[in-house]
């Protein structure tokens, strides 16, 4: 990304240019004045943290040490962390404040702000799930599902990379347990390193072990687990206009499809009305194909994590292979080809549907992929 790229620090004075960065972007304006926890972030607003992060960041004699384009992606998750906050900060009646859910908003709007920039699709989830994931070195030995939450971290971005932004993050604060955290940090990295997990996606025996990994608590991640499916589904995402429909009727001409905009149209459902008829239907549809062990296409916008599960476990439990399909196009395509629908979506239900936009991942299905524009 070329405009991070310009205003990443650099050799030799590695220095953060901080009023071009401020300039540049009003999301980090809006970091200003937004108060904090004290006893956590004695320094100031979340700006001064941001901005006292970045210079940590670049300071790292690890993160000199990596290629140029690693070192801007970095840079970009450190500058983005903290994106929610203005957002989800509250102050109780007792005068504490919080920031519950800033990490899981923070992934969310990491990805509108770096689509809305045309950042490549890899590059911005690896950015989006280190938003997502930065607080994970902080605690996750407390957690008992920390290696799946590693593995994860791993398939979607690299656990050595999560190391440096949490390491950026403490050091970026003043507080008393700074120490205690790093501790907790390091602790972090040698679990990765043990797990296989550290610097790369942790490897499983296969998609279909993989995939029963992620949705049985427990399961051993080494088990090479018998694919037993009987039939593949085809599982579509992507928002209004992200070109669904054509993907489907050249790569899956044959194959029979659930439309929820079909059935919208049969029922005479607004796009902007109640859907849960339109869901009922289009699931019981799914069920008669996949109680006739049938390969499909189910043909839906999924742009949540939650939606596509209602989809994909209903397949799972029918011993169905999944194949995630992910499309999308760049904001001003995407409302082009919408407007010129004979039934176009509403713009606020498109601005909706971004603002709850989740790029499906490796442990959601047997295959993902994502498919930008042409």
């Amino acid at each position: 990304m070329r405009v991070f790229a310009e205003l990443c620090p650099a050799p030799p004075r590695w220095e953060v240019p901080w009023p071009e960065i401020r300039a540049a972007f009003g999301w980090v304006r809006d970091l200003a004045g937004v108060q904090q926890d004290a006893v956590h972030h004695a320094e100031g607003d979340v700006e001064v943290h941001t901005r006292m992060a970045c210079e940590a960041l670049a300071a790292l004699p690890e993160w000199r040490a990596r290629p140029a384009a690693e070192r801007v992606r970095l840079f970009t998750a450190v500058l983005m962390h903290d994106v929610a906050k203005p957002y989800c900060t509250q102050i109780g009646d007792d005068g504490r404040i919080t920031a519950h859910g800033h990490s899981r908003r923070g992934d969310l709007m990491v990805r509108r702000v770096l689509w809305e920039l045309d950042a490549p699709v890899a590059w911005r989830e690896h950015v989006a799930a280190l938003v997502r994931h930065h607080q994970v070195p902080f605690w996750a030995l407390e957690r008992p599902d920390l290696q799946r939450i590693a593995f994860r971290a791993s398939l979607l971005a690299r656990n050595d990379d999560l190391v440096l932004l949490a390491t950026a993050d403490i050091l970026g604060r003043v507080c008393g347990d700074t120490e205690e955290v790093l501790d907790n940090i390091a602790l972090y990295r040698e679990y990765c390193a043990e797990q296989r997990c550290l610097e790369g996606p942790r490897e499983f025996p296969s998609e279909h072990a993989r995939f029963w990994y992620f949705r049985k608590p427990g399961r051993d991640p080494g088990y090479a687990a018998y694919d037993d499916t009987r039939l593949t589904v085809t599982v579509m995402s992507g928002l209004p206009g992200a070109g669904k429909d054509t993907w489907i009727e050249r790569n899956r001409p044959d194959l029979p499809v659930v439309s929820l905009d079909r059935i919208r149209g049969e029922l005479g459902v607004d796009p902007a009305g109640d859907q849960r008829p339109v869901a009922a239907a289009a699931h019981e549809r799914a069920r008669e194909h996949l109680r006739a062990g049938r390969s499909f296409v189910w043909n839906a916008t999924n742009v949540s994590r939650a939606l596509r599960e209602r989809c994909t476990g209903l397949i799972a439990a029918y011993r169905g292979r999944i194949e995630l399909v992910a499309l999308e196009a760049p904001p001003e395509v995407l409302r082009r080809r919408n407007r010129s629908r004979s039934a176009p979506v509403p713009d606020a239900v498109v601005d909706r549907l971004v603002r709850r936009w989740e790029t499906p991942d490796p442990t959601e299905a047997h295959r993902v992929d994502w498919l930008p524009a042409g």
